[in-house]
């Protein structure tokens, strides 16, 4: 699966958008945008970003500019795995 894909099911699963989660297109925004993604859930984003990619996502790393969009998010995922 692409890493659109797999983080689409992340999302769908921890904020619990269902079918909204196919409607993410890489300049939709997420903070601000979705009221799903409050604090916590970009917590659990996060160790499901973990998890499924095989990444450490260090405090510092987690940021407004990388949760800006579904394509700023996707790039810090795959830029992760470099």
């Amino acid at each position: 699966m692409s890493t659109q894909g797999t983080l689409r099911d992340i999302l769908r699963e921890t904020l619990d958008i269902g079918d909204r989660a196919d409607s993410l297109a890489d300049d939709t925004p997420l903070l601000g945008n979705l009221p799903e993604l409050d604090s916590m859930a970009v917590v659990e984003v996060v160790a499901g970003l973990e998890q499924q990619f095989g990444i450490t996502v260090y405090d510092d790393e987690v940021d407004a500019e990388a949760f800006a969009t579904f394509g700023s998010l996707v790039k810090f995922v795959e830029g992760k795995q470099q």
